[in-house]
This record gives structure tokens, sequence and C-alpha cells, in this order.
């Protein structure tokens, strides 16, 4: 696999940017793009990937 990259957006979702392989529960792969918008807030109605439900309703500001 090449680098992958995670980034933790404010208020939004992980974007994982590179060549990653993501299975769900059963060990099966979900088809990615390049980069990739993941769930954080839990209100997405495509988990595990994000669909700006949370725009407006999920603070989360993560720093080192």
């Amino acid at each position: 696999m090449a680098d992958v990259k995670i980034t933790v957006s404010d208020n939004g979702p992980l974007i994982v940017s590179g060549e990653i392989q993501l299975l769900d529960g059963e060990g099966n792969p979900l088809a990615v793009k390049e980069t990739t918008y993941l769930c954080r807030c839990g209100m997405s109605s495509s988990k595990p990937f994000c669909n700006g439900a949370h725009k407006g309703k999920f603070e989360s500001v993560v720093r080192a």
C-alpha cells in the first residue's frame, strides 16, 4: 500500500487520502476512492461514509 494520510477535519469527517482497503464487519471490501470521507458523528445515512448530515449538529475540534 502507498502512503496514506488521515486528517481529522474540524466538526466533520475523517478524510483518508491514499490507497486503502476498507472492510465491513464481515470482512467484505467496500468501494472507496482515492480520497474517502468517513463519518465521525454517527448521523450519516451512508455509514461508514460521510454524507454531510453533521453540518451544524456536530462539534469536534481535535488538536495534537
